[in-house]
């Protein structure tokens, strides 16, 4: 049976930070160990910021007690009141010793709730951080300018960098080894032109 990785969705997410880690982590292939399951505060549909609709898997009230790691998926939901909803799944995830990634948004959102004050982290703009989550956020020092950043069981990207974010996230749960992660990077990254040039030794 497939472990469960769950995505959450709130209202306009990010369609183009799902993508990269959804496709793999969902793939068919009888080597991958795992599926994705989408949740959200609800199950009544979710639309993304490209209008892509999403009826969710889980609600919060719903939740398998069995999942490998929870992936906030970024977009402007989370900075709106509800979203406080999510913060007992958030330390539920981490307590039970379960990897979180928040890209975009989803990494202010951990910020705001105190998730990033310990570890080494990164976001859109350290600036922003200071100025939404002012009071909660405390770690300043622990920014990384780098487009992902991976500290324990916490991950966090940009919103510029779904790629990034998926390489961490694959590379947490031991999806392949990391040579293999690499050349998938390599190849998304640079595209089919450059991935060859780069690796002509392998063909």
């Amino acid at each position: 049976m497939k472990k469960t990785v769950l995505l959450f969705l709130l209202s306009n997410y990010a369609d183009w930070e799902a993508g990269y880690v959804a496709a793999e982590l969902n793939c068919d292939d009888d080597s991958n160990p795992y599926c994705i399951k989408t949740i959200s505060i609800s199950k009544e549909p979710v639309y993304s910021i490209g209008g892509i609709r999403v009826l969710p898997d889980y609600s919060l009230e719903t939740v398998p007690d069995d999942y490998e790691a929870l992936i906030l998926i970024g977009g402007t939901g989370w900075r709106a009141s509800e979203s406080t909803k999510v913060v007992p799944l958030v330390k539920a995830t981490l307590q039970n010793d379960k990897p979180v990634a928040g890209i975009c948004d989803g990494s202010v959102f951990l910020a705001k709730h105190e998730f990033l004050n310990d570890v080494k982290h990164t976001s859109n703009d350290l600036e922003d951080l200071e100025k939404y989550a002012a009071k909660e956020y405390t770690n300043a020092q622990g920014y990384v300018n780098e487009p992902a950043v991976m500290d324990g069981n916490i991950i966090t990207a940009n919103g510029s960098a779904p790629l990034e974010f998926a390489r961490l996230i694959f590379s947490k749960l031991h999806l392949d080894s990391e040579e293999m992660i690499q050349r998938w990077y390599d190849f998304n990254k640079l595209g089919n032109i450059e991935f060859k040039k780069m690796h002509s030794t392998d063909f």
